[in-house]
Formats: structure tokens, sequence, C-alpha cells
């Protein structure tokens, strides 16, 4: 009698568990799932504008090292950026470009292109990036991202003049 009883309570048990896997399954994918595919997100949107400013910053900095003069670097210095950013899709409006010394970072003080052979000065292309998902009220500006390059100047050129 007491084998009979038990093989019927575990039957009952048996069934009364059928597919609460499979929901305990979705229920923790779920919960984990979502949170990580934001994350992935969130880094390769940032990852994106990172590597789009530190290629903005490069292509100004080439376009003013290999200008004759300051007007042709400033107008150069516009193009490379405005291309460079179309290339990634950003807007020049939302990008602040700076020169600064080689040596200091990106906060310092700006300086004007200096383009006497041998003469080293940074070029620093920022923005601000908004995480996905999250109100403004909440990330602030979102993200600083800044590009830098270091310009050096050549020794041996022709033709440059201050």
């Amino acid at each position: 009698m007491i084998p009979r009883l038990t093989s019927r309570l575990n039957r009952t048990l048996r069934q009364g568990q059928r597919g609460s896997a499979i929901i305990e399954f979705i229920f923790v994918a779920l919960l984990v799932l979502i949170p990580l595919v934001y994350v992935v997100v969130a880094v390769a949107v940032v990852q994106r504008s990172r590597v789009s400013m530190t290629d903005a910053a490069r292509d100004v900095g080439r376009a003013i090292g290999s200008s004759a003069s300051p007007q042709e670097a400033d107008r150069r210095a516009a193009a490379a950026l405005r291309i460079a950013l179309a290339n990634h899709a950003l807007l020049p409006d939302d990008v602040e470009l700076r020169y600064v010394p080689a040596s200091a970072d990106c906060s310092s003080t700006a300086i004007a292109p200096d383009l006497t052979p041998g003469a080293e000065f940074a070029v620093c292309v920022t923005t601000h990036q908004d995480l996905p998902g999250v109100p403004s009220i909440l990330s602030g500006r979102g993200v600083t991202l800044v590009g830098r390059f270091v310009v050096h100047v050549d020794e041996f050129r022709l033709g440059a003049r201050q």
C-alpha cells in the first residue's frame, strides 16, 4: 500500500512541474539578456563616436600640417572635419575643434596652429554623446569624447609662410 501511494504521489508531483523549466529559463534569460544587450549597444554607440572623433582629429591635423599658409590651413581643416564627420554620419555642429600645445591636454588654453617648420601642436575634436535610452535629465550632456592628434610640421617643408 505504501509503495503504491508513493508512486502515485510522485506521479502527481511530476505532472505539476511540467513546463515550469521553460518558464524559469525564459524569465532568467530575459533578466540577464536585456541588460546585457543594452550594455553592448551603449558601448558600441560610444565607441563609434570615439573612433569618429579620433579619425576627425587625425584628418584635420594632416590637412593643417600639409598646408602652405594659415588661411589655407583653416579652409582645409574645415573641409577635413566636415568630410570626416560625414563619413561617420555626424554633424559638424555637434563638435568643437581646438588647437592646444602638444604637451597639454585638450582642456587647456587654445592656441593658433603654428605652421613654421618643426612646430608641434595638438588638434582636439570634442563632442558629447548621449547614452541610448537614457533621458538627458539623468545623463546630462552624456559622455564627453575627445579625439586628439599631435601635428609635427615637417622641418624640411618648402613654401610654409606664417
